[in-house]
């Protein structure tokens, strides 16, 4: 039951608020460019929402005052590079204001999550600033330089390692030999876990998409590394790297795109989990939590139809 003094705004600070913690340690390991990024992307968000909310007629500040939009942003933010150019999160957030909210009709028209439509624009528009990620803690002189290409410092980066994973199996042969631990992502990861637990706990978000989320990457992860040790990514290394536990309990619970139904949010997370470790394993693309989630926002009328709970007394 969700506390009855709950309202939009009052839920996205929630959701804000939980945020803090992943954030603060992905900014412990990574440094200024994270904190850059998010604010860019919430400067970007008020005024791209504003400005359309004016060619609609609609009233601004009670609109950009629910917090969904800077949600997005900050979202979105943390789901690129810390070290990309400045217009990506600028087009990025843009894009996913534009045409993953707003053409709609804004706030609970969207059918998609507007955060990942606009990641996936972005990693399929960006490859290269998309797939570039820093190693290195950057201060704040060296993340303005590296953000707004101020000069031509050397900033050490790299893939991730479920890049290294999906690029890397080929050359070695097993992956056993690649090497998989990270405690920078794991911590992050670690963050968002109690994030998550905190919006649980507060009844902010439903358990069954977190918990039958995590169960489909589980489930299928073992089937995985069960038929073939040397091939397939352990389970705790799919719970542990890429933005695992942020996609579970911040971008799948998403209440407008997400299933509505309990047993529909079941079905939905679970398939989320699963389509994740198919794209990781078998796609083009390292992280595939942007896709499941948008392939699956899709799919949400249709479950959401056969998954409607009965009427008392019927």
């Amino acid at each position: 039951m969700t506390p009855i003094f709950s309202s939009t705004s009052w839920m996205m600070r929630q959701v804000i608020y939980a945020l803090v913690l992943g954030v603060m340690t992905a900014y412990y390991f990574f440094g200024w460019g994270v904190l850059l990024q998010i604010i860019l992307g919430v400067v970007t968000t008020m005024v791209v929402e504003s400005v359309f909310l004016a060619l609609r007629g609609r009233y601004v500040i009670s609109s950009i005052s629910d917090g969904s939009a800077v949600l997005t942003a900050i979202l979105l933010a943390i789901s690129i590079p810390s070290i990309a150019p400045w217009w990506v999160i600028v087009v990025g957030v843009s894009f996913a204001i534009i045409f993953g909210k707003q053409l709609y009709g804004g706030l609970g028209n969207n059918p998609f999550n507007p955060a990942m439509l606009g990641y996936v624009f972005l990693l399929i528009s960006y490859p290269l600033q998309m797939s570039t990620w820093q190693v290195d803690f950057l201060s704040l002189g060296q993340a303005l330089d590296v953000v707004f290409d101020l000069s031509n410092i050397d900033v050490i980066s790299g893939a991730t390692k479920l890049d290294e994973v999906k690029n890397g199996l080929s050359l070695v042969g097993s992956i056993q030999q690649l090497g998989l631990h990270s405690p920078s992502q794991a911590w992050i990861n670690a963050g968002f876990l109690l994030g998550g637990l905190y919006l649980l706990l507060r009844k902010v978000i439903f358990w069954q998409i977190p918990v039958a989320f995590l169960a489909g990457i589980v489930l299928s992860s073992i089937l995985l590394f069960a038929s073939n040790t040397d091939l397939y990514l352990p389970t705790q290394n799919h719970l542990m790297l890429g933005g695992t536990m942020l996609g579970a309990f911040f971008i799948a619970t998403d209440p407008v795109s997400a299933s509505t139904t309990p047993g529909g949010r079941i079905i939905y997370g679970f398939l989320i989990g699963v389509l994740i470790v198919i794209i990781r394993t078998f796609g083009g693309y390292p992280d595939g939590i942007a896709f499941a989630v948008l392939l699956m926002n899709m799919a949400v009328p249709l479950i959401d139809s056969f998954t409607q709970p009965k009427v008392f007394g019927r």
